[in-house]
């Protein structure tokens, strides 16, 4: 059966309303359904926000079929160096020494707040923001991807397993590997090798983070537990080249 997906628009955002329509989802998802919080979070208005939004762009998805004032469904927001440097670094540096990424004098870009509405998970529309973000690679030229993706709550025994299998299955390369910072480091390596209990592990990943590694992607060192957003965060480094090719037309341009 063809499915019919005509009634979605996707957009960088153009405006502030725009941005802001994007931040109520980010409020959506990330403070009402998984605890965050932040210093610049306006409940009031119920939007997620933070100072690197202005040096983003953001990736929308829209559905037509929905109030005007509440037709984004999707959201994911994108930096390239030039914002980083107009920011005075990168989100994740908040997070992660990022020092092999940059000495790599590779065009790299930083991935973020990556979510959809609770409706719309699980059907395509989460393929539709990965094929914008495509063309938005090609336009760029980007040859590196990065940024800090999330396991909900700050225990890390819960998720012992699948941090183990991170760091013994997926970790880095030594030349592009970020280093989680000593303020907030939890290690990676809670479980031996030979006691993974793959299955259990792999449970434990979030969809996003094994759509990364089904992509080729890798880990840093060590994890970050964010304590205000209520999540234990690895970053995730893809090196575009290097995706599968099985996966590889997911990061080609959709249009001719």
């Amino acid at each position: 059966m063809q499915i019919d997906d005509s009634h979605f628009e996707l957009r960088l955002a153009g405006s502030e309303a725009d941005l802001h329509a994007a931040q109520r989802l980010r409020y959506a998802v990330f403070v009402e359904e998984l605890g965050g919080d932040g210093p610049l979070v306006d409940h009031a208005a119920r939007r997620e926000a933070d100072r690197f939004d202005p040096f983003f762009d953001h990736l929308l998805l829209l559905d037509r079929r929905r109030a005007p004032e509440d037709r984004v469904v999707g959201v994911y927001r994108v930096m390239r160096a030039e914002g980083a440097a107009a920011a005075g670094r990168f989100y994740s540096e908040g997070e992660y020494d990022l020092a092999p990424l940059r000495a790599s004098s590779r065009r790299l870009l930083e991935l973020g707040r990556s979510c959809l509405h609770r409706d719309y998970r699980g059907g395509t529309a989460m393929m539709h923001l990965w094929a914008g973000l495509a063309d938005y690679i090609a336009d760029h030229e980007i040859e590196v991807m990065f940024g800090v993706a999330s396991f909900h709550g700050v225990d890390p025994a819960p998720l012992a397993q699948a941090l183990s299998l991170l760091y013994h299955r997926h970790l880095a390369p030594a030349p592009i590997r970020p280093v989680a910072r000593p303020d907030g480091y939890q290690r990676l390596d809670l479980v031996p090798e030979a006691d993974l209990d793959r299955a259990a592990a792999v449970r434990a990943i979030p969809a996003l983070i094994k759509a990364y590694l089904r992509l080729g992607g890798f880990v840093g060192q060590g994890a970050y537990v964010d304590r205000a957003f209520n999540c234990i965060d690895v970053c995730l480094v893809m090196d575009v080249a290097q995706i599968p090719d099985k996966h590889r037309a997911i990061y080609r341009r959709s249009g001719p």
